[in-house]
Parts: structure tokens; sequence; C-alpha cells
């Protein structure tokens, strides 16, 4: 068969790359004609989908220690993941963070170290961070903003979520008590009021701008366009034209519920492979309870409904690999 496999990460235990790796090796094994496409949705991933980094800046973490941030450069386009410079992970998780303090000041450095080395283009990857400061640290960084001009700048948002729900959505899951979601609530209601004032630009029901606790709308004060994380990367690998070629899409993800078909990965590959009349396979960590309605053309296989939750956990690329190879003699 003509396969292609193009799945997310299994956050916290595989990434898109190394699923990539393990289905693409086992299936060519076997004498399948295969393509492999690492994707990500703006979220962790997204720097190793455009093949990695080649370039390391020291710029300040999301609690003001210095952090050496990986980012990219090639031809005169930039791609800078902010987990990097503001991830939840550098600092240990929700329960090491200060989510009132947490700064995104290491994003704008990047961005401006990109734009000084020659970027034309930058493309940002939101997600994964531990911040929730409305993009005021990077603005603070890129001051002042006349340096982006004649720069494309293009924000990959994981989410749609507009810029003040991002304390209400998101500030718990990166440490924020109920009183500390409150403040900073009322600090990005403010800082909307500024960003308008300033620059014109009303961020409040940008959709997407609560993306990474409101960088995304941060950025778009200074001229960043917003966009889907999952579009822009399927654009950028053509998605669509390695769809059309296959006999077989093959997608996946750690958790799949109702957000994997709101601009996910798993829901964009699917719909692209749907529109194309390819069958499609998934393959997640885990479905959560209540399992989302399905489109039309897409099976859904789990790690750990096949082979339990240590397991799956702990080895998610052979538990991928036997579950496409049970799929596949299933189909014969």
């Amino acid at each position: 068969m003509r396969i292609l496999v193009a799945p997310d990460k299994c956050k916290g235990t595989a990434t898109a790359r190394q699923l990539t790796d393990a289905l693409v090796s086992t299936l060519r094994t076997d004498g399948h004609e295969v393509v492999g496409l690492p994707m990500a949705d703006g979220g962790e991933g997204f720097l190793d989908v455009f093949g990695g980094p080649n370039r390391t800046t020291v710029v300040d973490g999301p609690l003001g220690d210095e952090v050496a941030a990986e980012w990219r450069l090639e031809r005169g386009t930039a791609v800078i993941e902010m987990a990097r410079a503001a991830g939840l992970s550098l600092i240990g998780g929700a329960e090491e963070n200060d989510p009132i303090a947490a700064s995104t000041y290491g994003v704008g450095e990047l961005i401006s170290v990109a734009v000084e080395s020659g970027a034309r283009r930058v493309l940002v990857g939101v997600g994964g961070s531990a911040t929730t400061d409305g993009g005021l640290g990077a603005l603070r960084a890129l001051h002042p903003p006349q340096r982006l001009r004649g720069v494309e700048l293009i924000v990959a948002c994981d989410v749609r979520t507009t810029f003040v729900d991002a304390a209400t959505v998101f500030a718990p899951q990166k440490g924020a008590t109920r009183a500390q979601v409150e403040l900073l609530r009322r600090r990005l209601e403010r800082l909307a009021q500024v960003y308008l004032d300033e620059s014109g630009i009303d961020v409040l029901d940008l959709p997407g701008a609560g993306a990474a606790g409101g960088l995304a709308g941060g950025l778009a004060t200074v001229g960043a366009t917003l966009v889907g994380g999952f579009d822009l990367v399927a654009d950028e690998v053509d998605l669509d034209e390695a769809i059309d070629g296959a006999e077989l899409v093959i997608t996946g993800e750690g958790f799949l519920d109702e957000e994997s078909f709101e601009g996910k990965v798993v829901g964009g590959v699917a719909a692209l492979a749907a529109a194309a009349g390819v069958p499609c396979l998934a393959v997640v960590g885990e479905i959560i309870d209540p399992a989302p309605p399905l489109p039309e053309g897409l099976r859904v296989v789990s790690m750990q409904e096949r082979f339990g939750v240590e397991r799956a956990l702990g080895d998610p690329c052979g538990c991928a690999v036997e579950l496409v190879r049970e799929e596949l003699r299933r189909d014969r």
C-alpha cells in the first residue's frame, strides 16, 4: 500500500517525529510505500515539523532564569516554538510556576534575534506556555515595534480562545488559584484596553488571541497575523498533496476528545483525508469518555484499551506499531 504517516505527538511520552519514524520504518520493512510527515498544531513539536533547530539563543525563561532556546532560520524564514523560551515544562510544571510573574519576554527576545539575523518571515508556534501575561513581556523585548517593519510575523495558534478567556480556560493548568485566575482575568481586560489605545487593535474578540496566555493577541497588536496552527503546518508541508497520493492515512495523538476535531491534528488530517476519499486510521493513547462522534472514513484505535495504561505510557511507539499492523492484517 501507499501509506502516509502524519501523527501529532503523544504529549509527555513520544514526539510526533518519534512516532512517525517508528511507523515509517516498520511499514517499509513490511513492504509498503510510505511517506512520513510529523505534524503539529502550533504547540510543542512545532519546530520539529520544519526540520528542527539549527540555532540556539540564550534568553530569559518564563520566571527570569536564563534558558538556551533553540530555533530555526533558513532562507529568510525563522521558526520559533514559544515553549522553548516560555514553556511550562522549562520550570518543571504547574507546581513550580508563578502564574502571576511568568513572562513571555524570552519569546520577544527570540523574535528580535531572528529579525536581526535576517529573517523576513517569522513563524511563531504558541502552545505549552507557562504564561498569562497577554504577550506584554514579548512586546517589551521587541520595543520599538518599528523593528518589525517589512517582516511577515505569523502566529500559529493551537486554540481559538479569546484574549480575556485565556485566564479562565488555561491559567488553572499553569498553577493559578481561583483568586489568581480572577486577578489575571482583570489584568488581561486592562491590557486589552491599553493595546486598543496604543495600537488601534481590539484583541477582545479576536479568535485565537488567548493562545499562550494572550501572547497571540499581544503580537497581533504589532502586526502579526493569527492563523490556525494545523492549517499553517499542513500548508507548509503540502499535506493535501501527500494525502492525494496515498491509499491510507495514519495519524494519531495522545488523547482523543471533542477538541481533537477543533483545529487539532487528528481532526484536520481526517478532514483532508475524507475530502480526498482516502481512509484514515488514528492511533491514540486514550479515548476520553465520552467518546466524540467520528467523521466518516475515520477509524480510531486506542493504545490504553488494547495494551493497558502502563505499556501505553511506557512504549507508545511500540504500541502504535503493533496496532497499525493489527489493523492492516484485519483489512486484508
